[in-house]
């Protein structure tokens, strides 16, 4: 039995076949039903990320069985529980990632990936930090523990996981070389606490005049194959090249040799879904994350909010680099 459960239907955003944006369909379909250990919540906001260009587009690992409802991040409202969910209740504000399906009215996720949101941290918000605040947490957490005076690199430092991971590394004691493109986006790097900006082209440079000639602890890379070469060169001896995206295509095989004559280097290639296996560790990134924001030493810049039908436009203006911060769909 499901506590809460109602028949209907519902929008959602349609992939019917892998492409570009305009395979991307909001169409009705039916109110899905919780199984015995999930819960079915009304969404609030739908997070937008690069990973879902990927599924969208049909790229390996991410490609799947079309048709399906894109999207795997939000925030809500617990509309119905299954038989067998203990600590959700119908009513509750939750936030998820990881959930295939984000991108609709109604989604149905695992009872154990349903985090509490708090009272001091609005659902809009919520959705905005899941995936990529989650992110930005174990990079500058876990992947190399920040620590006081460890100069980092945070590539694409205006965009979502960008602005939270900067402001991460701030609170832990490190310092930060931004890169962005310039302009606005270079004034929103240095809000969230940045102490160094620089272009693409230049940042192995700035690296070395702040440092001494020393290089920087750790880079983190969310671009990938466009940055990797001049990341490698600005680490220091035994330096951590973190490669956690491919916003600019796959890094290419990478002779191992590479790393000795760099100056013993390390590499390594994380993601999310590895850094939250249990509920536990799930609940221990959220909660700090969810305390930062409500004793507001972590701001949240969601850039552009979408309705479901403009899902289109907002892949097109991730793609192109048109915004900053967070993406947003709105059913």
């Amino acid at each position: 039995m499901v506590s809460g459960a109602r028949i209907g239907r519902m929008r959602a955003v349609i992939v019917a076949a892998a492409g570009g944006p305009d395979v991307l369909d909001v169409s009705d379909r039916e109110t899905p039903t919780p199984g015995a250990h999930d819960v079915l919540v009304d969404v609030v906001a739908a997070g937008v990320n690069f990973m879902d260009i990927y599924v969208r587009e049909g790229h390996p690992p991410y490609a799947r069985q079309t048709p399906f409802v894109l999207g795997s991040e939000g925030a809500g409202t617990v509309a119905a529980v299954g038989a067998e969910v203990a600590g959700v209740s119908v009513g509750d504000t939750v936030a998820w990632t990881g959930v295939p399906g984000s991108y609709a009215e109604q989604v149905v996720i695992p009872a154990d990936r349903a985090v509490p949101v708090p009272v001091g941290v609005d659902p809009m918000t919520a959705a905005a930090v899941m995936l990529q605040g989650c992110t930005a947490h174990y990079l500058a957490c876990s992947t190399h523990p920040i620590s006081a005076d460890d100069l980092a690199v945070v590539h694409a430092a205006a965009g979502g996981v960008g602005l939270l991971l900067t402001q991460i590394v701030r609170l832990r004691g490190g310092n930060v070389v931004a890169t962005t493109s310039g302009g606005e986006k270079a004034d929103l790097a240095r809000q969230a606490g940045a102490q160094h900006v620089a272009g693409y082209d230049d940042f192995v440079d700035v690296v070395r005049e702040v440092s001494g000639g020393q290089g920087a602890s750790v880079v983190y890379d969310g671009i990938g194959q466009a940055t990797f070469d001049a990341g490698l060169a600005a680490l220091r001896r035994r330096g951590l090249m973190v490669v956690y995206g491919a916003a600019s295509g796959p890094v290419p095989p990478v002779e191992i040799q590479r790393l000795q004559t760099g100056g013993s280097l390390y590499l390594t290639r994380p993601t999310l879904v590895d850094y939250i296996v249990t509920r536990e560790e799930l609940l221990s990134r959220t909660d700090e994350i969810f305390d930062w924001i409500s004793s507001g030493l972590l701001s949240v810049h969601i850039g552009g909010t979408y309705p479901l039908a403009d899902a289109a436009r907002a892949h097109e203006d991730l793609a192109k680099r048109r915004t900053t911060g967070k993406m947003l769909l709105v059913p």
